[in-house]
């Protein structure tokens, strides 16, 4: 068993995957600290020095060594979804959900993450909130192809085990 947790940046794929997978005795693998660990590299650096059309070949090529895991909770970076098939791949070898978190509080966990993020660097609370709405825009109908779609604040991992019936 395979279960992908996808969404915006700031939502809590990370943090939940870890929860679940102490939870329900699976592992756990978040995609950036894979990609990370297997390039000696951070994201913002593949970012920097080779662009973001190389980092998304290797997030792909990430995604399919990991598929192939049993017994794993994934929590992909945000644009995963959005990138070649990834999205019908996820779907068509684990249970994918969505954690759907609004724009403001997105913002509002982003401003104060201490994780060096890419494509937020520098803007403003207001621009933030702009830069989310128009990115959730064009990610959003990527990220309803999930098979679950969780939607609030303060999404709990007994919410996830209970919309996916995993246990």
């Amino acid at each position: 068993m395979r279960v992908y947790l996808i969404g915006y940046m700031g939502c809590g794929k990370s943090t939940m995957g870890r929860k679940l997978s102490k939870m329900l005795n699976m592992s756990f693998i978040d995609l950036d600290k894979y990609i990370e660990e297997k390039f000696f590299k951070t994201i913002p650096q593949i970012f920097a020095e080779e662009g973001e059309a190389s980092f998304r070949e290797k997030e792909r090529a990430a995604l399919m060594e990991v598929s192939g895991f049993e017994k794993v909770i994934v929590a992909t970076g945000g644009g995963a979804p959005c990138f070649f098939d990834n999205m019908e791949h996820m779907n068509d070898s684990g249970a994918c959900v969505f954690l759907d978190v609004d724009s403001d509080e997105l913002a509002n966990r982003l401003i104060h993450s201490k994780t060096e993020r890419p494509l937020i660097k520098g803007k403003s609370p207001e621009e933030l909130v702009d830069f989310i709405e128009e990115m959730m825009g064009k990610r959003r109908p990527f990220y309803e192809k999930a098979h679950y779609v969780l939607k609030g604040k303060e999404i709990t991992p007994e919410d996830v085990i209970a919309a996916t019936g995993l246990n």
